[in-house]
């Protein structure tokens, strides 16, 4: 990236402060909604809870968002940013060369953040549309909790429903919005606690370590699973460094944690005030005015909506990171805003859609949905932190203080970790099933990688070269195209897949002027666009690897065309004269792209579980986009040939000719 690039990443402007308001903190933001109504609904209700509860309770939260929000996040994992970008998986591709395993918490990582996905816009969403039983026109209609239900899943559908549009069209008035939201959650929480100005002493972290200690505290340790719903958009904070720049998140942060540290300083002012009111509302929109209900619910609404609207787009920017990792299925991907980070999967908002309205009719309330809260982000953090750990090591850090810190983020997590896990019988069961499919999706995909280049037989390129040449100049067989393009993952040097010389040779000899083999590489690098050329001293076979960064389209016909015009204007390549052509001079004849569709059969010899990865994989792969639009072919002449999968070890079988019986009698 540009000097100046560089700068406006690092920089943090007025503008800046405000669009990271409306992309970064939807879902922190919005915790003050439901953490505070979990610790008393969880400790028994406003008549059991005391003083020292509510000062340890806050003070658990100030710590928190300090040492896992701000400290690991905020002021650690943004330095580890690939080439501006953040999250798992981009973490995931700085230090991957250090050790092959780190695939396995970059795996869990990425699958549990998906699942969390799933959640998120289900108990948001809920906790504000229940905020209408504290509207005292709506109260009796809303006491019904099927109209709450009802009225939440029209709202997701519509927030799915407008993905295929794009986030830019509503992007303006994310950051507007979360800045009065954010206002009126500090000013809201700073009036409340001028009642009782005892709540400040939470600030101390005594009252944190007193309360995890105190048998006042009925769940004990497990109180940290509602704790840590205050700081679960920790890791979409770090996800989403590469929309806004590390410098508006340095600017912005201190205002946010600030506005959502007074709120729970209201919160719990309020909360000492009414102990024994008998009052069973949440304690957030019971703490604001009654005049205000309808605005503060609208407002909630809204901030939940752009919560929910942010991690809906940070799972199509984690998923297409993982297609094009090879780690996930290609699924297609369609860009309807100005940028790239401006991307809709199809696929994955219908089954997020899905998941997510399967949530809300599973729980049907907020505080069901809150106990199912956490599990999966305590799972994220942990995998982020052992590849932080690497990411440390590798920029020279001393391995002691590396380890030393390291390991107290691990052991902090851990507790939250074992705290949270009590929630998988009270519903976290349904995150940790839906990260179990992911988990188990990404294995098969990696694996059947691994398998399929494992049994792949190769040739070398440079022993058919000969024959090449003879053919393309061979009068007996008609001329089936001018260029003839093979796409394959499985090139390495001069070394081919078995499979594309079976094709051009044996299966119906392809006669062609030029023989292009092309191999698309996916770059650490997002915004790599690269090539190199190998045409093997010849004027008739050209390889072709691209280097493309992560989150560039792989629209080989368009790239192919760049790379054409510059072989003829450096005389590399002849040029291919057309006698009827609709553009005046064109040197550059016809194209057609041949594609191969692996089947597996005949594969007894094999593994079983190497056939079962396969064959899994291969059911997978109905649903998923064709190479024709994944490759961008679309508008291409493309003919799709099936082949098998060729296999080193296997032989022929062996089979005896039978002999006539009246043969034999003679």
């Amino acid at each position: 990236m540009t000097q100046a690039g560089q700068r406006n990443f690092e920089k943090g402007t007025a503008a800046g402060f405000l669009i990271a308001l409306g992309i970064v903190y939807g879902d922190i933001g919005t915790s003050p909604l439901y953490t505070m109504q979990s610790l008393v609904e969880n400790q028994g209700g406003l008549a059991s809870v005391s003083e020292n509860f509510i000062l340890g309770s806050i003070s658990l939260i100030i710590w928190t968002l300090t040492l896992i929000t701000t400290v690991k996040y905020v002021w650690l994992a943004l330095k580890a940013d690939n080439h501006h970008e953040g999250g798992i998986f981009s973490l995931y591709t700085l230090v991957r060369k250090m050790a092959k395993w780190l695939i396995i918490p970059a795996l869990i990582g990425g699958a549990t953040l998906l699942s969390d996905g799933a959640l998120t816009p289900a108990v948001t969403v809920t906790t504000a549309v229940e905020g209408l039983k504290s509207v005292p026109a709506l109260q009796e209609i809303y006491s019904n909790q099927a109209l709450v239900v009802a009225t939440t899943l029209v709202i997701l559908t519509v927030l799915f429903g407008i993905q295929r549009f794009g986030t830019g069209f509503v992007g303006k008035v994310f950051g507007p919005v979360m800045l009065v939201w954010f206002s009126f959650l500090g000013i809201s929480g700073l009036l409340n606690s001028l009642t009782n100005l005892a709540v400040f002493k939470a600030i101390n972290p005594y009252y944190a370590v007193h309360l995890l200690l105190s048998p006042e505290n009925h769940r004990g340790i497990f109180i940290l699973g509602s704790i840590f719903l205050a700081t679960t958009g920790a890791e979409a904070l770090y996800s989403d460094m590469g929309h806004v720049g590390r410098g508006n998140i340095y600017l912005s942060w201190p205002f946010v944690k600030v506005c959502i540290l007074l709120s729970y300083f209201g919160q719990g002012a309020w909360i000492l005030a009414h102990r024994d009111s008998g009052i069973e509302l949440n304690p957030f929109f019971a703490s604001i005015p009654q005049f205000l209900s309808v605005f503060v619910v609208i407002l909630a609404t809204l901030a939940a909506i752009i919560a929910s609207q942010a991690l809906i787009s940070g799972s199509f920017t984690l998923v297409s990171e993982a297609m094009r990792l090879k780690i996930f299925p290609t699924f297609k991907i369609t860009y309807p805003g100005q940028s790239l980070g401006q991307l809709y999967i199809p696929v994955i908002n219908w089954t997020l859609w899905f998941i997510t309205c399967g949530i809300v009719l599973h729980f049907q309330t907020s505080a069901h949905m809150e106990a199912a809260y956490g599990l999966a982000i305590t799972i994220t953090m942990l995998m982020t932190t052992i590849l932080l750990t690497y990411f440390l090591l590798q920029r020279g850090v001393k391995p002691v203080l590396t380890y030393l810190l390291m390991a107290f983020f691990a052991l902090i997590e851990i507790v939250f970790f074992i705290a949270s896990a009590v929630k998988f019988l009270h519903g976290g069961y349904v995150v940790v099933i839906i990260a179990a499919i992911i988990i188990g999706i990404m294995f098969i995909w990696l694996k059947g990688n691994q398998i399929t280049f494992k049994y792949i037989k190769s040739l070398n390129l440079e022993d058919f070269k000969e024959q090449l040449g003879r053919l393309r100049l061979d009068s007996n067989y008609p001329l089936y195209q001018n260029n003839v393009v093979y796409l394959t993952n499985r090139m390495d040097g001069h070394m081919i897949d078995h499979s594309i010389l079976y094709s051009i040779l044996d299966k119906r000899p392809k006669k062609a002027e030029v023989y292009w083999f092309v191999k698309v590489n996916v770059t650490d690098d997002p915004y790599t666009l690269e090539y190199k050329v190998d045409m093997l001293d010849t004027d008739y076979i050209v390889q072709v690897e691209l280097y493309l960064g992560f989150r560039r389209r792989q629209e080989v016909p368009r790239y192919l065309r760049t790379i054409v015009q510059d072989l003829l204007e450096s005389g590399r390549l002849p040029k291919q004269h057309q006698d009827y052509s609709v553009t005046p001079g064109r040197m550059v004849g016809d194209f057609r792209f041949v594609v191969l569709e692996e089947r597996l059969s005949n594969a007894h010899q094999m593994k079983v579980f190497d056939r079962f990865i396969l064959q899994t994989k291969a059911m997978i792969k109905r649903i998923t986009a064709t190479p024709v639009r994944w490759f961008g072919l679309q508008f291409s002449e493309v003919t799709t040939e099936v082949v098998p999968l060729v296999l080193s070890d296997v032989t022929n079988l062996e089979i005896h000719e039978r002999i006539a019986e009246n043969a034999t009698q003679n």
